[in-house]
């Protein structure tokens, strides 16, 4: 191992393995380089970590390292990471690798900080993405899923998870992450199966889940509906259309005079003015929705007038003489794209009880089936910000849509597409047409449909809009509403007591809403985030049609009303839970199931089993129900916001309406608060350039190959340098940079082991015998302590790695390691500062191993076991050490501060010589250093420059210096002029004093090194 100063000198024989160099000898040409307390390790400089990695792993298996752990916090404060199940379907990806380091950083962090920080990994394993490979691998071999037994493909399913489980497990261990990876938790579980029956269970019992039929997102492709969390947004390209519904008359409205009347016995005429001839202008992106159009939206905030066409091409589809209704400040535009090319304004227009026709109305050969009045009604989501300033209702694909619709008890909700995406065959016209292909492509319905509403001279203009659309995040295909009977947890339902009383205004919402308050958010901003979501959102649709899955484990009857009853018998739902505890949810599809679980009470003739499987999200919002209340190595009492534990919930910004968001739901409505105490997000990851990860454009950093080449160590500490609250980037340059700031701080783990070689604990030295410089490296300690302790606890792993990097780099190997070398190689063996050095570096130690093991575990266990090897020790079983408040010294620190603005001037001025070539190495000078500041002078005259300086001399002036010296702008107060030092090299030291030659048994050495050589050989003597 090679040592070098600032200058660049290689002190004489600095060497691993020591006496190798002559070098530059006095007079008489010695050797001194095995007198020399050279650096001495067997830790590597290159540190082979893809090599390495997988041996630590493999010790840590051994020594059972997560035992010991465990054994290690009984009776802690409990601090639980609760893990947000990954989807088991594939290899793991960068993203992936972000998460679960981060989350073995707080874990391994909440341990050092002293608590019983226990970590157990999950899966998720039903859903649609497992179904769908299972469905291509029977396409590949021209099976057909429908004619195979439920329960056999639910088996092939759960096989196929579990293989990717095996995978995943692997893969995430090699990231470094310590768990109970033999006893992990996974939704497909009987156990939990049973328990997540028993969760859904709880809301058929309070009252919350009930049976209804209202538009939802479905997934054509998929044949299913779908959650807003399993949606994401898309550029896709829709049809638009301009259609015209003619004004009939008015509904019943109040009048000035009081009273409800119709029009024909208004006393005032201008309460209900004549539109004979007007039509009421819609645009819509979705044409395939008139058919089921029952309404139409306008806004009390909006001016309205009639229009009429005064010029336009003889084929327009907008004709001269035509009025239209449009809002004021849309008009110009809807008449642009109808090409029409003058207009005039006739009046003001209350749209209020306006009724108009069907666009569709008088279509021969439907038997009138669009003969029905469209009411116009205020809505509040409709503005005239684009398209005419109405908007059509459609109340079976929308849900404003049908709630308008609903409060205006304006009639049945219709049903005009089908699960395939095909309209039903009882809509005129357009019987069979279909929205959108199996494989997510537009179908021919919205041509059917133009061309219906030219034939009936009801359109005026068409185009084309690209704007951001939903789609499933599983199939990539747009998806639709419509209206279709779905399973429900009510929002804001009063929720029943075990009694059957409830309590105005205790709801679902409202309990959700309380909960997200009692929540530590990190970053903050997560709390508005969630809780804009909780205000805003639907009833909660849980039903999925689809096979493997948890089924909706209740019996229903119907009522005889288009609603039904669900079952609520404790024997009844004991037995499902039992069965699915011991057979898994396959016992629901079992033949004879629903007799079984009924008992001899009920018939299977008049209580049906709900066979629609729940939304995934319950499953995962249910984890907490089967771990942290079940394992014992996971119970918290937390007491909530206040108990002495806290568990934690840790994924990507995208589970504000996700997990975050389900498990928020379903333990408000079954416990009556959130399953955590603390939800720490982090944001996604990026190419360098700020660009989504695509395959397609070649940017893709897959953790496995950066693994390969680096380490799993070199991307945690990309992680904890990068801000994880926001998008996190990588690349080939990023992860340069990282190996770089690994390479420093791994350098100054290796120099601290090598002169610790030379430590032992009888030559420790007391803090008051100790120079300034040891004292406020102890100093800085406590400082840092306060520090990462500090950041740590609040899960700022970015500060915790500035910090420790920046003293490292900057404090360490490059101001106190070098200004300490001198007195580390070549003092006496009894001389104080090198044994305060020594001693410095022992406490130094002690401390940055153990703060950088949650962020390096693989180097700092090598690192330690370099020092303290042992059989079964590990630095993952050492808290933080407690350090002394006795070390702070804000008074020397200042001091010290000076010192250093001092010696930034004197490094300035020797480079300019170095430069010239006036001098080689920084013990060639001895500069005057000129200060004329009274405090500074103080502050630099308590320690010896020369050494600070790293030069064989320096002498200290308390004056201005020569206009001619060297200056910084920002120290003002200080110069320095060099000069060259006086006297004879030393052999040993290679300082430059006229003290070389005095002691006549050493005529090549200083008196200091000549000292230092009789205590060497005085202690080689002894030990003989």
């Amino acid at each position: 191992m090679t040592s070098r100063n600032s200058d660049g000198r290689t002190p004489k024989g600095a060497t691993e393995g020591a006496a190798t160099e002559a070098g530059e000898g006095g007079a008489q040409g010695h050797d001194y380089s095995s007198t020399l307390f050279l650096p001495q390790t067997d830790f590597p400089m290159r540190a082979g970590l893809p090599q390495r990695e997988p041996e630590l792993l493999a010790r840590w298996e051994r020594i059972d390292l997560y035992g010991q752990q465990r054994r290690a916090g009984a009776g802690k404060p409990r601090f639980v990471l609760h893990d947000g199940p990954p989807y088991a379907n594939g290899n793991i990806h960068i993203g992936h690798a972000l998460n679960k380091i981060l989350k073995d950083v707080v874990v391994r962090s909440q341990g050092a900080l002293g608590h019983d920080s226990n970590y157990v990994p999950g899966w998720d394993c039903h859903g649609l993405p497992i179904e769908w490979k299972i469905e291509e691998q029977y396409r590949a071999k021209g099976k057909n899923k429908d004619e195979v037994p439920v329960v056999e493909f639910r088996q092939e399913c759960r096989a196929f998870a579990q293989g990717w489980i095996d995978i995943q497990r692997a893969e995430f261990k090699r990231l470094g992450v310590e768990g109970d990876w033999s006893h992990p938790y996974v939704t497909m579980s009987y156990d939990a199966e049973a328990q997540i029956a028993r969760e859904i269970i709880k809301f058929a019992e309070n009252g919350l889940l009930y049976r209804g039929s209202k538009p939802v997102m479905w997934s054509v492709v998929e044949r299913t509906a779908l959650a807003e969390a399993e949606v994401e947004y898309h550029d896709h390209q829709s049809t638009t259309i301009f259609v015209k519904f003619p004004v009939t008359g008015y509904r019943e409205r109040v009048v000035a005079s009081g009273g409800l009347q119709a029009p024909d016995q208004a006393d005032d005429i201008h309460l209900f003015p004549s539109y004979e001839g007007a039509s009421v202008v819609i645009w819509t992106t979705t044409p395939w929705t008139i058919p089921g159009n029952r309404a139409i939206a306008f806004s009390k905030d909006v001016t309205y007038a009639v229009y009429e066409v005064t010029e336009a091409a003889a084929d327009n589809w907008a004709k001269v003489g035509e009025h239209f209704i449009l809002a004021d400040k849309l008009a110009a535009d809807v008449f642009k794209a109808a090409r029409v090319t003058a207009f005039e304004r006739r009046r003001e227009v209350d749209p209020t009880h306006l009724v108009c026709a069907h666009p569709l109305s008088g279509t021969e050969g439907v038997g009138g089936y669009y003969d029905f009045p469209v009411p116009v009604v205020p809505g509040d989501f409709v503005t005239d910000d684009t398209g005419t300033g109405f908007v059509h209702i459609a109340p079976g694909h929308g849900a404003d849509d049908f709630n308008l619709y609903i409060a205006e008890k304006l009639g049945e909700v219709p049903h005009t597409v089908g699960p395939d995406g095909r309209y039903y065959e009882h809509v005129p016209l357009f019987a069979g047409a279909r929205v959108m292909d199996d494989k997510g492509k537009d179908g021919d319905a919205n041509d059917a449909v133009i061309k219906a509403l030219l034939a009936a001279d009801r359109l005026i203009a068409r185009g084309r809009l690209k704007h951001q659309y939903p789609h499933s995040w599983r199939s990539k295909a747009p998806i639709i509403f419509r209206n279709t009977p779905q399973w429900f947890i009510a929002m804001d339902k009063d929720i029943a007591a075990t009694d059957g009383s409830s309590t105005e205004g205790d709801t679902l919402r409202a309990r959700a809403l309380g909960g997200i308050a009692g929540v530590q958010w990190v970053p903050a901003a997560g709390r508005n985030r969630i809780n804009g979501m909780i205000e805003n959102r639907p009833d909660w649709v849980v039903s999925r049609q689809r096979a493997w899955g948890v089924p909706i484990a209740v019996f229903v009857r119907d009522k005889g009303d288009g609603t039904v009853e669900i079952l609520k018998d404790e024997r009844v739902n004991a037995r499902i839970a039992a069965a699915f505890a011991s057979e898994g949810a396959d016992a629901w599809y079992q033949e004879g199931a629903a007799q079984r679980f009924l008992g001899t009470d009920y018939s299977a003739n008049e209580w049906h089993k709900v066979d629609d499987i729940l939304d995934v999200w319950f499953d995962s919002g249910s984890t907490h129900a089967f771990t942290l209340e079940v394992r014992e190595d996971l119970k918290a009492d937390r007491a909530f916001s206040g108990g002495p534990d806290r568990v934690m919930y840790l994924e990507g910004s995208d589970q504000h309406r996700g997990w975050f968001h389900s498990s928020l739901l379903e333990s408000c409505g079954t416990r009556g608060r959130p399953p955590y105490d603390v939800v720490l997000t982090h944001g996604f990851v990026l190419d360098e350039q700020g660009r989504k990860m695509s395959k397609s454009v070649g940017n893709v950093v897959a953790p496995q190959e950066v693994i390969k080449s680096s380490g799993a160590d070199i991307l945690r500490l990309w992680v904890c340098a990068s801000d994880y609250s926001d998008d996190l980037r990588i690349g080939p340059e990023i992860l340069k940079t990282t190996v770089e700031t690994y390479r420093k701080l791994r350098n100054t783990l290796r120099w601290l082991l090598g002169s610790l070689h030379h430590y032992r604990e009888a030559e420790r030295i007391a803090l008051a015998e100790m120079p300034a410089l040891e004292r406020m490296v102890l100093h800085r300690l406590a400082e840092l302590d306060k520090t990462v302790r500090e950041a740590y606890a609040a899960f700022d792993f970015k500060r915790v790695h500035a910090a420790l990097s920046a003293f490292m780099t900057t404090e360490l190997s490059a101001f106190y390691f070098d200004v300490r070398k001198d007195a580390l190689y070549c003092d006496p063996i009894s001389s104080v500062t090198r044994r305060a050095c020594l001693t410095v570096l022992d406490e130094v130690f002690n401390r940055l191993v153990v703060w950088l093991a949650p962020i390096l575990p693989f180097t700092a266990e090598e690192t330690w076991l370099a020092r303290f090897p042992s059989e079964a020790g590990s630095v993952h079983l050492i808290a933080f050490p407690d350090t002394p408040a006795k070390w702070r010294d804000e008074t020397l620190a200042d001091e010290w501060r000076k010192i250093r603005q001092v010696r930034r001037v004197v490094l300035g001025a020797l480079e300019v010589e170095r430069a010239a070539k006036r001098i080689g190495s920084s013990l060639e000078a001895a500069p005057v250093i000129h200060v004329s500041d009274p405090k500074l002078f103080a502050a630099v005259s308590a320690v010896d420059l020369a050494e600070v300086c790293i030069t064989s001399d320096a002498h200290l002036m308390p004056d201005e210096g020569p206009a001619d010296a060297f200056r910084l702008d920002d120290v003002p107060g200080v110069a320095v002029v060099p000069a060259r030092a006086q006297g004879h090299k030393c052999a040993r030291s290679w300082k430059i004093s006229p003290l070389v030659g005095t002691d006549p048994d050493y005529p090549d050495v200083t008196p200091r090194d000549a000292m230092a050589l009789r205590e060497l050989a005085h202690a080689r003597r002894a030990a003989e």
